[in-house]
């Protein structure tokens, strides 16, 4: 099967949105410093957004636009 290249790095950066998602929540609890992985989201965040829109696939419905989760 050939996957677009596109919606494989859309799909790859959603898992490392949610990933970060996950360990920033798991600082926050530890009452840790979060501030390296939210910068990191946020950069991953952008080049998602700059990715969702470029990318002439983008408007596919099986891909869900996750910036603010």
């Amino acid at each position: 099967m050939d996957e677009d290249p596109d919606t494989y790095r859309i799909l790859k950066l959603r898992a490392e949105i949610l990933e970060l998602g996950s360990a920033i929540r798991q600082l926050q609890r530890e009452g840790l410093d979060d501030a390296a992985a939210q910068l990191l989201i946020a950069r991953k965040r952008a080049r998602l957004d700059l990715l969702l829109r470029t990318a002439p696939s983008a408007g596919r419905p099986n891909i869900t636009d996750i910036r603010h989760s």
